[in-house]
């Protein structure tokens, strides 16, 4: 006989394939432009401590988008959200383009905002690889999903090597590439089998409100964990091309350092979920605030190109452990009626969060300290407080008492 409780998984296995292509895809275009971006940015801006904010643009432009691309995907589909992500990365493609062709700081800056679209909707990648998902097979689907990246890792670099020199102004065919990304990769999403939310019947609960769902000790907990994961694996990543440019190494090193740092961000997803479904999601959060800890002791103790790139090892392993465990511990609490509200106000949170130490990022290496060194060491520095509180966080959750957690 067939064992009818398969089933659900067979429509959830189908779309975590069409979900990884996508992470490989079009998610080759966020390692290209947080390995060129702060460069471009560095020889575009009027002042080099405004070198990251195109990137902090693009975090700005996915935390704004954030809410509502979860209200399209509540309303119209998965589908129907992703593919205006990709339109919006490849706007931001073409007018990234444009700006390193004529020169326009500002310009550059305004495409980063609609590469933060598409930014914006591949966070939900994650929770659609849930949606369709049996109890037991979700913490696998995430983190499958998420495992995707490791393509997107080996593509996305890979092209910066290709193109970045390809025509006389330097980064022009590698926007130009991101591009046509986008415009491949949105083909992808009409493969989607997630069935459109059903709209609430008139007189229906609607589930918590926003002010109730935050105030919920396990979702308040993920989403520091989440917000801090990210925001520190981001504020070390944006620097490291310029450390490792500025530490007198080359860009193709640099690009050589973010392959080695996005591939231990998502190589770890082949049994991140196997680890959260035996030891649990907390857990494994706090395993990965320990391995970020340990990714700004190595960057703190020297520059040599061997310490650049054990440290953005560690750093994409504990943002892995953090973000994935984070994620699974919150897509765990809502109902049905709740999922687009919480997500969305998650991903907000998050790339609020994320904002922050984007814009940090750049300030603190560039203009703290007499030196790149003094800059990359206060970058890293910059990392502990907001590891006390993520693991303090954990800390007092595990001290609540069960039936209050959610």
């Amino acid at each position: 006989m067939t064992d009818l409780a398969a089933l659900p998984d067979r429509r959830a296995k189908r779309n975590v394939l069409v979900l990884v292509a996508a992470q490989a895809i079009l998610g080759a275009q966020m390692p290209m432009i947080f390995t060129i971006a702060g460069l471009a940015g560095q020889s575009l801006a009027p002042n080099v401590c405004w070198a990251t904010l195109p990137i902090t643009a693009a975090v700005i432009g996915s935390m704004l988008t954030a809410t509502p691309i979860s209200a399209l995907m509540q309303r119209h589909g998965r589908s129907a959200g992703f593919a205006v992500g990709a339109l919006g990365g490849a706007i931001g493609g073409a007018l990234g383009a444009y700006a390193l062709y004529t020169s326009n700081f500002a310009l550059f800056v305004i495409a980063a905002l609609f590469t933060g679209i598409y930014m914006s909707a591949q966070g939900f990648y994650r929770f659609a690889a849930a949606d369709t998902a049996s109890d037991a097979y979700r913490p696998k689907a995430i983190s499958l999903v998420m495992a995707g990246g490791l393509l997107s890792a080996v593509i996305g670099p890979q092209l910066v090597k290709l193109t970045a020199e390809t025509m006389v102004i330097p980064f022009l065919g590698t926007y130009i590439a991101v591009m046509g990304l986008n415009l491949v990769g949105v083909f992808l999403f009409t493969l989607l089998d997630i069935p459109k939310p059903k709209p609430a019947a008139l007189g229906a609960s609607t589930g918590r409100s926003r002010r109730e769902l935050i105030r919920t000790p396990a979702i308040a907990v993920a989403m520091i964990c989440a917000t801090v994961s990210y925001a520190l694996m981001n504020l070390v990543m944006t620097s490291s091309p310029l450390a490792v440019v500025g530490c007198g190494f080359t860009a193709n090193n640099a690009a050589d350092v973010v392959t080695a740092h996005v591939l231990a961000m998502y190589a770890p997803s082949f049994f991140t979920g196997h680890l959260i479904a035996r030891f649990g999601a907390e857990r494994i959060v706090a395993l990965g605030l320990v391995i970020l800890a340990g990714a700004g002791a190595v960057a703190i103790a020297g520059v040599d190109l061997a310490n650049f790139f054990v440290a953005l090892a560690l750093l994409g392993v504990g943002w892995n452990f953090g973000f994935i465990g984070a994620t699974t511990m919150l897509t765990a609490h809502p109902t049905q009626e709740e999922k687009g509200r919480l997500q969305g106000l998650n991903d907000l949170v998050v790339f609020g969060g994320v904002t922050l130490a984007s814009f940090s990022s750049g300030g603190l290496m560039n203009c703290s300290g007499g030196s790149v060194q003094a800059g990359w060491q206060a970058v890293n520095f910059a990392m502990l407080p907001f590891l006390v509180l993520a693991g303090g966080a954990l800390i007092w959750l595990a001290m609540q008492p069960r039936e209050t957690r959610a």
